[in-house]
């Protein structure tokens, strides 16, 4: 397996990023999401690490934002080709650690049916906080 680094998110990499999160289902117009959104997240205390390998391709990312209370972990994915090679442990372990020196609590929210990442965050010691009902409004 070729090299693979974690590094923080530059705003050159907005396309890439951008394409990742298209490819895996973790972006869509309904967000918002935007270069100035992202920069906005991480002058307020957000993360967003960028996993890539040696060439420069962009694997791997996770969005960490933070409300002055928790870190909230979304936009969490491995390129579909770089699936299954303990990447997204790598990257989660990375994740835990930003929360780790902030001193703060992590959470998620996870669709039911994604097995592989309900594994993964079970493992890292995420723990299920019950049957909460999930409500947003996109457009105020």
């Amino acid at each position: 397996m070729n090299k693979v680094i974690i590094r923080d998110y530059l705003p050159k990499d907005y396309p890439k990023l951008m394409q990742l999160w298209e490819s895996l289902d973790l972006s869509n117009p309904m967000r918002g999401e935007n270069n100035e959104v992202i920069e906005n997240t991480l002058q307020i205390g957000g993360k967003l690490p960028i996993m890539e390998t040696a060439e420069y391709q962009t694997i791997g990312t996770a969005c960490l934002t933070n409300d002055g209370r928790r870190i909230y972990l979304h936009h969490f994915g491995i390129d579909k080709e770089w699936q299954n090679n303990g990447l997204a442990k790598r990257l989660l372990k990375e994740c835990l650690q930003f929360a780790k020196e902030k001193k703060m609590q992590i959470k998620l929210e996870l669709h039911k049916n994604n097995i592989a990442a309900l594994q993964l965050y079970k493992k890292g010691g995420f723990k299920y906080l019950g049957d909460y009902l999930v409500f947003i409004i996109r457009d105020i």
